[in-house]
């Protein structure tokens, strides 16, 4: 079968729509493939600092045991009330 001008432009056509979706997945496959890569490292960093944070805890917890118990705080001075004649 020969192809006609007609049936030529429809399959210009038809390469130029796929083409179009062709490039429109693979951006859509980038951009899903580079939030992933962006949340992975979040996540990363935030086990990090959670452990970071988890050790210093412990630090502390530790140095306050061993530190002995806290003094108790100085009691509270009475307030002074003045009053003013007028």
């Amino acid at each position: 079968m020969s192809e006609t001008k007609g049936s030529r432009q429809r399959d210009a056509v038809a390469r130029t729509a796929r083409s179009v979706s062709q490039a429109w997945e693979d951006r859509t496959a980038l951009v899903k493939q580079e939030v992933a890569a962006e949340s992975a490292a979040n996540d990363a960093k935030t086990a990090r600092l959670r452990a970071l944070r988890l050790e210093k805890e412990k630090q502390d917890a530790e140095a306050r045991r061993l530190a002995g118990p806290e003094p108790a705080p100085a009691p509270a001075k009475k307030r002074i009330r003045r009053i003013v004649a007028q």
